[in-house]
């Protein structure tokens, strides 16, 4: 499987990390936010053992103590979590790491940390959360893969399915995705798509 996968659901809870697991998901990122240390050890733990000998890599978002104490392999920080995080010890503890970007001042601070992928969003206007950065747009994408070049390029935000060709082609390695899966009417049937289109793309 290439890192990151082309197709990169991001879920909150257990029940997804199942559920994607069960469908062949590549690769998945548990997002769960305002946990303490504790909570945060348990949870990604249980998610291990969830996606343990099944072709699903799980990526820990922000907890990256956690994460190296639980014996994950990938995780996953935003600038805020960057600035405070031991990138030293993350790389010691020989865990992957993805930074997300949403302009130049962070593309400078993610490729001082040498990251084994950057991500760019938002790249269409999201309901998910308060956003503090206007949309990227597709043109962003193939401006923000020229400048890291070899290193992989995910897209986040807004992207449905629909819209996945048209990201694909502006230069982006991978596609994260959200509420395209969650709030989906018929999430499996969803999952399935997705997995098709990355097949043939």
């Amino acid at each position: 499987m290439p890192y990151p996968d082309r197709f990169y659901p991001i879920v909150d809870n257990l029940a997804w990390i199942e559920r994607l697991t069960r469908l062949g998901v590549g690769m998945v990122q548990l997002r769960a936010k305002d946990l303490s240390h504790g909570d945060a050890l348990r949870l990604v733990r249980e998610a291990l053992a969830i996606v343990a000998g099944t072709p699903t890599a799980l990526v820990v978002n922000d907890y990256w103590q956690a994460a190296i104490e639980a014996g994950a392999r990938h995780v996953h920080l935003g600038q805020e979590d960057l600035a405070e995080a031991d990138v030293g010890a993350i790389r010691r503890a020989g865990l992957t790491l993805g930074l997300s970007t949403h302009d130049d001042s962070e593309l400078e601070a993610a490729l001082r940390a040498k990251p084994d992928y950057v991500a760019l969003g938002p790249i269409y206007p999201t309901t998910l959360k308060g956003m503090r950065f206007a949309p990227q747009g597709l043109e962003r994408i193939g401006d923000w893969k020229r400048r890291i070049g070899a290193i992989p390029l995910v897209a986040i935000g807004g992207i449905t399915l629909e819209r996945a060709p048209g990201v694909f082609a502006a230069g982006a390695d991978s596609i994260a995705v959200v509420s395209d899966v969650t709030q989906n009417a018929d999430p499996e049937g969803r999952v399935r798509d997705w997995l098709a289109l990355v097949r043939r793309n």
